[in-house]
């Protein structure tokens, strides 16, 4: 039964997120604190955590996470809904970002597609490379789908190979094309969602699944390894 730690100083909101966890077969845990987070890290399967705690901030409650010997997940609770709160979340490493007001129901799909990510990151290759329909080979510069070759431009096979360098992980848009392109281009985030758009059309057509490569809405892209009838997120 996997234990999640809510990290959340308001009452209301941290039971009825636990109560709702607990119906659905979890073990939860709240405290309130950045030290009390802290102590009881060890163990736990996942972390719900409030950025804005009285003893400090939630952002080292994700470093602390990160430092475990096996870092749990983390998903952020904010009621800071910009794109810089979104993308520094997830660059410190947190998993997924959920603005206030939301759902308690919202919550525990959340907590099963992370803990779902998680699983599946932890039994892929050794090479990182993601167990989904989608490969690259950097040597020859191929990439295919279910075995077949797919016919990529120079950048659509950049970005290919970027995210799936890292499954689950999130790039955004910024990072994307540092990799991709280098310092002293004028590229655009319209140009990556262009390129993202162009390559899952490719992909498609090839009888891949083009929602393997997801948007993370306000923030960038990433390769999921989830089960088909998961679906994924809507393209930009």
């Amino acid at each position: 039964m996997p234990k999640i730690l809510v990290v959340e100083d308001e009452p209301a909101i941290a039971e009825s997120i636990a109560y709702s966890l607990r119906r659905d077969g979890y073990t939860a845990q709240i405290v309130g604190t950045v030290a009390a987070a802290e102590r009881e890290l060890a163990g736990v399967d996942l972390v719900i955590l409030d950025l804005m705690l009285p003893d400090g901030s939630g952002f080292e409650v994700i470093g602390a996470a990160r430092r475990s010997a096996t870092p749990p997940p983390v998903i952020v609770l904010s009621s800071r809904d910009s794109e810089a709160d979104r993308v520094a979340a997830l660059e410190t490493g947190a998993d997924d970002y959920v603005t206030k007001p939301f759902s308690p129901r919202e919550i525990v799909a959340r907590v099963r597609a992370v803990l779902r990510r998680a699983a599946k990151a932890a039994a892929a290759p050794a090479n990182g490379t993601p167990a989904v329909s989608l490969s690259v080979d950097d040597a020859t510069r191929r990439a295919a789908v279910h075995g077949k070759p797919l016919d990529l431009t120079r950048v659509e096979f950049d970005l290919l190979a970027c995210l799936l360098g890292a499954p689950g992980r999130v790039f955004t848009r910024a990072q994307l094309i540092d990799k991709v392109w280098g310092d002293g281009f004028a590229i655009t985030d319209r140009t990556i969602d262009s390129h993202v758009k162009g390559l899952r059309k490719k992909v498609a057509e090839a009888g891949g699944d083009a929602w393997l490569i997801e948007t993370v809405r306000g923030v960038g892209y990433r390769v999921s390894d989830r089960p088909a009838d998961d679906g994924g997120d809507e393209t930009p």
